[in-house]
């Protein structure tokens, strides 16, 4: 008999971030969502006793190792450390899994980079990567909750492998899980990146991963990115004594930027541009002969990034020619793609969330609101996968200060474990039933190919 809770022919108001969805028998895995109802669709298989028996062990599993997982976590929290130099988390979060039972490859594509195996995954049986990441901010730490981000993995990791292990001891292969370690999702640095182009998620079937936040939804909207750097240089000069015969690459540099905020009146409404002057001159009194400015373009997918980055371009070429200076456009090597997260996968989230007393927020003046952009957007555009955002405990925004000692809280330990319980019971619901499988991969060729014949009105 299925333990997951079904709302059939009825709706349950759900208010509030810590209220939790009770009653009746989830026998579905489509929710619909409205201002303040979920509404779960009935039209799906209802799950074998073989899943019951694996999520309850699961749990267990995640429960048993709670003391162990909020040490990893605090070890992390403790020591921020910036992207691709995370060699204490990466030791931390090998050592363990080592401990768990998992073969380990360390420093996996990168110094900082591995991969925790467990289990056999023969066709058609699936193959599921979860992942952590571990790296900071400059400055301000664990302000985006990378080190509960390490934790759930691993937790979820630990979960499925108890399930995956109580199958093989009775006989039965269901398939195979992966913790993968992807250090450097801060500030375009594109760890994911690097493993797409080795190749790494050919392996597996689909991806699952989490992320803190101040509300919980399965379904985030996440901006496909670029980042951008605009260098201009001009002549230097006696400032006071012979200005006339400088080049001024600073007022370039300023142009640069205001032509920047007078096109945003003509940006759509969620595109986004956001930089700095990251160098400005050197002395006053002398008329600055090179400047650099660093801008973050957003859009909500590649195609409509792509209009905006021509746009920007133009501004920043204006500005050089309004100037007399000369002008270096580098774009980054490594865009982030939009997220595209698989309906199917995450309707069986949806659905397991109340066995894991996890609370999704329904006012969608939220829940459509984009909340940045991941790397993880691109392996989403590879494989079914779900990206979903969780509270911690804080209303505060992510990339503050606040946000980072929200993250070394016990109460953001309970809510990753309760994230961790709920990702791994979505994976086994379709470790137990490759069919969903197929149709996960279905429906991601058809968000692709969709994707593929939009154009930008």
């Amino acid at each position: 008999m299925s333990t997951l809770r079904s709302i059939t022919n009825k709706t349950y108001a759900v208010y509030g971030l810590k209220n939790f969805i009770y009653n009746n028998r989830l026998q579905n895995t489509q929710v619909k969502k409205n201002l303040s109802l979920i509404h779960v669709d009935t039209q799906t298989s209802k799950m074998s006793t073989q899943a019951v028996d694996l999520k309850k062990i699961a749990c267990q599993a995640i429960d048993e190792s709670t003391a162990i997982l909020g040490q990893l976590s605090q070890e992390i929290w403790n020591n921020p450390e910036l992207a691709f130099e995370e060699h204490k988390a990466h030791a931390t979060l090998t050592k363990f899994l080592e401990k768990q039972g998992f073969d380990i490859e360390h420093h996996y594509t990168s110094p900082t980079g591995f991969r925790a195996d467990f289990g056999t995954s023969e066709h058609p049986q699936p193959h599921v990567v979860v992942i952590s990441e571990y790296d900071a901010l400059p400055e301000i730490g664990h302000a985006c909750g990378h080190n509960l981000i390490a934790e759930v993995g691993v937790a979820t990791g630990i979960g499925i492998k108890a399930a995956l292990q109580h199958a093989l001891e009775t006989n039965q292969q269901i398939g195979k899980v992966t913790v993968l370690g992807t250090p450097a999702e801060e500030n375009c640095a594109g760890g994911k990146i690097d493993m797409i182009k080795h190749g790494v998620f050919n392996d597996f079937d689909f991806a699952l991963m989490a992320h803190p936040f101040k509300i919980t939804m399965a379904r985030p909207l996440k901006f496909a990115l670029d980042m951008v750097t605009v260098k201009y240089h001009g002549k230097p000069s006696h400032a006071a004594g012979f200005p006339w015969e400088g080049v001024n690459a600073l007022d370039a540099a300023v142009c640069s930027y205001n032509n920047i905020s007078c096109l945003r009146q003509q940006m759509k409404p969620n595109w986004r541009v956001h930089g700095i002057i990251t160098n400005g001159g050197s002395k006053p009194n002398i008329i600055p002969e090179n400047t650099e400015l660093c801008f973050y373009l957003r859009a909500p997918t590649v195609a409509e990034l792509k209009v905006l980055s021509q746009k920007a371009t133009q501004c920043f070429q204006a500005a050089a020619m309004a100037t007399g200076c000369e002008v270096d456009i580098e774009f980054g090597e490594k865009s982030y793609a939009n997220m595209v997260t698989n309906s199917t996968l995450a309707g069986l989230y949806e659905a397991n969330t109340d066995e894991a007393k996890v609370a999704l927020c329904t006012d969608e003046a939220l829940t459509k609101s984009p909340t940045g952009s991941t790397d993880f957007g691109n392996v989403s555009q590879l494989l079914p996968s779900i990206h979903p955002m969780y509270y911690i405990g804080t209303s505060v925004a992510n990339h503050t200060r606040e946000f980072a000692v929200a993250s070394g809280t016990q109460e953001a330990q309970d809510y990753t474990l309760r994230q961790s319980k709920c990702l791994a019971m979505t994976a086994i619901d379709v470790l137990c039933n490759p069919n969903l499988l197929v149709k996960m991969k279905e429906e991601l060729h058809g968000q692709l190919q969709q994707k593929q014949k939009q154009t930008i009105g």
